[in-house]
């Protein structure tokens, strides 16, 4: 594994973002034999090489990083002098690493990661890469902890693009544009292999187990999208080739499709005028009625496809209606012991007033026997 010789290091300037919150990012300029880029670091990140660094290597590179001067900054963050004075520190702490005469701190994969060197294999005379016959010309690209996450995502993008394809179903009527599709999905199943080469490199470098398997499910969830578009591909190849029955042999138009979709259509049996909207029964309707219409789930679908899609439909409703049966059963359950407790508390109010009523007898009784002995 060979790394990109750099050849000078700059810190150039310096600028202020405000995303996720206020900070200030350094432009680092990189020159290598036959190309430059720039990347932009944070102080912190600085701190982190020197941190990595001292771990991976075992000793500290030959120049410090500049204070940080918390308090002067935390003062105002767009003090010239002290960036100024920072951006110098940086620089010089960088082109200590390239000029030293110990490469180790400059072979380092955190430093190349950290300025972003594009990596290329080569195998050395000798090794076993080379007995194995892996050379340079193999082809695989080499890819940093960044560059993976850039590929992963253009991946998805790529996937979005051909399943928005797929769902058009008029672009597969004709049999002309599904050979473009399936190239199309091919390449990215190509790539989604050198994505898992990659990351298997990546966990040979000293990714974390945390981080490893939060992009492998990315992977594999990446993976599953693309087996998923093959089998909606691999029935819009059938239907537009003519395989299997005699509807699929003879796709309707459009326009047919339409006005099957429609009650006004007119009947193909008989020739003779008659239409289905004379014998369209009369029923009351609330509201405007509206006509069928395709869907994104149904739209890439044929007629076995649809077919499953209603049965599968009907399963779950049947599904749904079991557990509403269920919730109105424990509804008429509840409701039946309210009625038994009300029923209890009305008896309960009954025997009081009975009570009351046998009590107020005899406190009348009582009354009127004072008043004859008074």
């Amino acid at each position: 594994m060979t790394l990109t010789a750099i050849q000078a290091v700059y810190v150039r300037d310096h600028e202020e973002r405000l995303e996720p919150k206020s900070h200030v990012v350094f432009r680092i300029e990189i020159q290598a034999h036959v190309r430059s880029w720039q990347m932009w670091r944070r102080y912190s990140e600085f701190v982190d090489l020197h941190t990595e660094l001292i771990k991976s290597v075992g000793a500290p590179p030959p120049a410090a990083l500049p204070p940080k001067h918390a308090f002067a900054m935390l003062r105002s963050s767009k003090n010239r002098v002290l960036l100024e004075e920072r951006r110098t520190g940086l620089e010089a702490y960088l082109r200590a690493i390239v000029s030293a005469k110990d490469n180790k701190w400059l072979d380092a994969f955190a430093f190349h990661d950290f300025l972003g060197v594009p990596i290329g294999k080569q195998a050395a005379p000798g090794s076993s890469e080379l007995n194995n016959g892996s050379s340079a010309s193999s082809g695989v690209p080499q890819f940093t902890f960044s560059t993976w996450l850039d590929e992963h995502m253009d991946l998805q993008a790529r996937v979005r693009d051909v399943r928005a394809d797929i769902n058009k179903r008029d672009a597969f009527r004709t049999g002309e544009t599904w050979p473009q599709r399936t190239k199309k999905l091919a390449g990215v199943l190509t790539r989604v292999g050198t994505l898992v080469e990659g990351l298997d490199a990546l966990a040979l470098r000293g990714m974390s187990e945390g981080e490893l398997q939060r992009r492998t499910d990315m992977v594999a969830r990446l993976q599953d999208d693309c087996e998923k578009l093959a089998k909606m591909l691999t029935i819009a190849r059938q239907t537009s080739r003519g395989l299997g029955s005699a509807a699929e042999r003879n796709p309707a138009a459009g326009s047919d499709r339409a006005a099957l979709l429609t009650t006004g259509g007119s009947n193909g049996g008989g020739g003779d005028g008659f239409t289905v909207s004379t014998m369209k029964p009369i029923a009351r309707v609330f509201g405007m009625p509206q006509p069928p219409k395709e869907t994104e789930q149904t739209r890439p679908l044929d007629e076995h496809g649809l077919l499953q899609l209603q049965q599968a439909k009907v399963e779950q409703q049947d599904t749904q209606l079991a557990q509403l049966t269920t919730i109105l059963q424990r509804q008429k359950q509840l409701g039946t012991a309210i009625s038994n407790e009300l029923a209890q508390h009305i008896e309960l109010l009954d025997d009081l007033a009975n009570d009351v009523d046998r009590v107020g007898g005899k406190l009348t009784a009582a009354k009127k026997q004072l008043n004859r002995l008074g």
